[in-house]
């Protein structure tokens, strides 16, 4: 399928992804998944929830392979990758083809594969690792929810979420998932996440980013927040219209919403889809968020046992 694992897509702690063809011609993308991961629930919990989907924001899974120890699973492929190598290297030749107007299409595209995750699906999954390394791109640059290693099946009924590791990356994980004293793990822990992303999306850059000139300007969301707050320019790359500073700002609280530190202040995803196919006007500016994701795990997880890092690239 691979012509003996000739052309490989990416790399991470999951294991390597390499370029298949299968007997009809399609192309494939074979994710091989390292031994390392003896237990196999990386594996397990794939195939269980990605193929209990069908939503044209999921990534479709094709298949998998397991013999003894080794596993792989098989999906569509994705010829323009992940969103990651467009969004930071806004400004690039490369983010050329991913003007405002996409990237608003591209945002409302996620949050439709998030709310059929969460609400469409006879089970419910919550995917606890969105982030731009995991949204991939086909050709028309529709964006496609992948890498369930992380995800969690729940019944329908269920509101709150027993968990005994951390789950997620640093940078996009919910407060919640690193201390139960902010609140109870739910569907709410992906909107985060979401939130943390789609500003990325807006700043082109890490929210957390120790390269740049001002310190006030480390963390992206406070640094976008004071900017909406007094209604500045937002000095964002490749603003040229009002109907792009719209997008940008409707992106901007959308995403400010999402990532509250109370899981209650947040809105469900379906209010998020709502928030970002309406109008600007109607929108209120949230409370400014007091605490942010962190940049790396704390020592243990809330459950005294060290936490689950799950930082692997797309496919």
């Amino acid at each position: 399928m691979t012509n003996s694992f000739k052309v490989k897509l990416g790399q991470g702690g999951f294991g390597v992804v390499y370029k298949g063809v299968l007997k009809n011609q399609n192309l494939v993308a074979v994710k091989v998944l390292s031994e390392v991961k003896g237990d196999g629930e990386d594996f397990i919990n794939e195939v269980a929830s990605v193929g209990r989907t069908s939503h044209v924001n999921i990534v479709n899974l094709v298949g998998f392979c397991l013999e003894g120890r080794q596993r792989a699973l098989i999906y569509d492929y994705m010829p323009n990758g992940s969103l990651e190598r467009f969004i930071y290297s806004r400004g690039s030749s490369s983010s050329s083809q991913l003007g405002w107007e996409k990237l608003h299409e591209i945002a409302i595209g996620i949050a439709r594969g998030l709310e059929y995750l969460h609400r469409g699906c006879s089970t419910r999954i919550l995917h606890f690792d969105i982030k731009p390394h995991n949204i991939l791109l086909d050709n028309d640059f529709c964006p496609k929810i992948s890498d369930f290693g992380l995800a969690k099946l729940f019944r329908e009924k269920e509101s709150k979420i027993s968990m005994s590791h951390m789950r997620g990356t640093p940078g996009y994980i919910a407060p919640e998932l690193f201390s139960r004293n902010f609140g109870e793990v739910s569907h709410k822990s992906d909107v985060y996440s979401y939130g943390m992303m789609i500003l990325e999306m807006v700043g082109g850059r890490n929210n957390i980013d120790v390269g740049v000139d001002h310190t006030n300007e480390i963390y992206f969301p406070h640094w976008i927040y004071k900017k909406v707050e007094l209604d500045e320019e937002l000095g964002l790359h490749g603003i040229v219209s009002e109907e792009e500073n719209r997008i940008a700002r409707k992106m901007i609280i959308v995403g400010l919403w999402c990532i509250q530190t109370n899981p209650l202040s947040r809105p469900r995803i379906t209010k998020v889809l709502e928030m970002l196919e309406g109008d600007l006007v109607p929108l209120e500016i949230p409370p400014k968020p007091y605490i942010s994701s962190p940049s790396r795990f704390p020592d243990l997880s809330p459950t005294n046992s060290l936490p689950r890092n799950c930082s692997s690239n797309a496919l």
